[in-house]
């Protein structure tokens, strides 16, 4: 109630809608995605109450993860990296003339997941800080793992064909500098290539510019999409989500834990995904436009990001990139993050905590309140919206480091795009290969340091050895399902 009465202020009210409202035009503009807005925010906030400050840096966060869900059903391009997996459905219903309803489940899913987050954060802080402490290298290695085996064992496609575009991933995340020995990598001399090749900048060529390419063969009429335009699709939706609380409450859970441990909103939207994708009695139909195959993902998304700021708060370990940000913010303002800033810094703490709660009903309110805009996009003609997507794609590409070469590589990824969706190669497996490559490895080679080579750490501990075994299990599932079929075959032969 303290931090109620420290939020609920009309500055701070004030500081949360602009704070959203920035939020929605970082995470809309590929390239920028949450921890940049934020960064860039940051040095405006320095001269600012700590309350304040963070209240509207945490706004903008909540305000970008929604506006990257936005341009993922629309047009495809993910704002933001946590977003990719939202496109997998969320643009087929768009195409399908289903946008608004796309755009309010992603929205309403995504709410929830934060809400959700925030009572982790409120309710489980000394438990959940506790459990934290129990990951070391071996443990995140095996939560990596855990995340591509999935997508081999729980992938529509190919398990032959996901393993190759993870493979793919893999070896286009190892571009640039050893994180671990300093070593230059696959650069070939090339000098723009010293600093890797960016996952933003992949993800824009490869959604972006190659479903424009695809699109343009598809349909050379260039028509607009159908779309609903009133306010009266959000509440005919929010009618159809309880039917999805199981999808809900499961993926609320895969995000709490990858938040918190942690794997990131990207590894957990990815993750949920598969996950419902198995799950489901509707599996074989995800990624035609398929409603649980949006609120899975955003769920999760959503709950990851926000109760990744536990950890940076508890502990001082951030659980994102955005949150590692917000670390920076904390020790600039004077405040020094770890259990003590629960006791030391009330009014900071709770302040924060009671403006999430209100930060997130006030993005709800903002975005839904858009959502016959947004869907209203879509009946711009493709010829029209094409070039200025492409625009887009081009800045978004060229901010990533403010250099030309990245708008070459955006454009070479557009092609592996466009030869991905023609050959029915998932994207989705490379992209989060090249998103969890550095970090799988970093903790691969830690693990093996810390071990002087001996692989025993990964079972030596009963959270590595559960996760490493389900891991396995994962990816010889695709072996035993056409091992069971074979054998079937025969056994209904002869009983005919």
């Amino acid at each position: 109630m303290h931090g109620f009465a420290v939020a609920l202020t009309p500055y701070h009210l004030l500081l949360m809608v602009v704070g959203v409202l920035l939020g929605i035009l970082v995470g809309v503009l590929p390239g920028l995605g949450a921890p940049n807005g934020v960064t860039l925010l940051l040095p405006l906030t320095f001269t600012m109450p700590p309350v304040s400050a963070i209240i509207l840096l945490s706004c903008m966060y909540w305000g970008a993860l929604f506006g990257g869900s936005t341009t993922s059903i629309l047009f495809n391009i993910p704002g933001e990296p946590s977003s990719v997996a939202t496109t997998f459905d969320g643009y087929p219903m768009a195409k399908k003339g289903h946008a608004g309803e796309a755009l309010t489940a992603a929205f309403t899913s995504a709410f929830f997941g934060a809400l959700s987050g925030v009572l982790i954060i409120t309710f489980l802080s000394g438990w959940v800080a506790d459990f934290a402490m129990r990951f070391s290298p071996p443990e995140f290695f095996g939560v990596y793992l855990l995340t591509f085996s999935s997508f081999i064992g729980m992938g529509r496609q190919s398990p032959i064909k996901s393993l190759g575009s993870l493979l793919l991933g893999l070896g286009c995340a190892a571009v640039g500098m050893d994180t671990v020995s300093g070593n230059l990598r696959l650069t070939y001399d090339a000098p723009q290539l010293l600093r890797g090749i960016s996952f933003l900048v992949a993800v824009i060529g490869l959604f972006g510019i190659g479903e424009i390419l695809a699109t343009m063969e598809e349909d050379l009429a260039f028509k607009g999409l159908p779309s609903k335009l009133n306010l009266k699709v959000v509440f005919q939706t929010w009618v159809t989500l309880p039917r999805y609380w199981v999808t809900l409450l499961r993926s609320m859970v895969i995000g709490w834990w990858m938040g918190v441990t942690p794997g990131g909103p990207t590894a957990a939207s990815f993750m949920s995904y598969g996950i419902a994708k198995k799950m489901s009695r509707n599996g074989d139909k995800f990624g035609s436009g398929v409603m649980e195959g949006v609120i899975a993902p955003e769920t999760a998304d959503h709950a990851a990001g926000t109760s990744a700021l536990l950890p940076m708060l508890a502990l001082g370990i951030p659980g994102s990139a955005t949150a590692a940000v917000m670390l920076g913010g904390l020790m600039i303002w004077g405040l020094r993050p770890g259990p003590m800033l629960f006791i030391e810094q009330k009014d900071f703490v709770w302040g924060l905590i009671a403006s999430m709660y209100l930060g997130n009903v006030v993005s709800l309110i903002i975005v839904l309140a858009t959502v016959p805009l947004f869907a209203a996009i879509l009946r711009i003609p493709f010829s029209i919206i094409a070039p200025v997507i492409i625009v887009v794609c081009v800045i978004g590409a060229y901010t990533v480091n403010n250099a030309v070469s990245d708008v070459a590589l955006m454009l070479v990824f557009g092609v592996l795009g466009y030869f991905f969706k023609k050959l029915d190669y998932p994207i989705a497996p490379m992209v989060l290969a090249m998103v969890l490559g550095d970090r799988s490895e970093e903790a691969f080679r830690q693990s093996l340091l810390l071990s002087r080579g001996d692989l025993s750490i990964f079972w030596n501990s009963p959270i590595s050895a559960t996760l490493v075994v389900l891991s396995a299990l994962l990816i010889v599932l695709p072996l035993l399902a056409r091992l069971l079929r074979r054998l079937r075959g025969p056994a209904e032969l002869r009983s005919t």
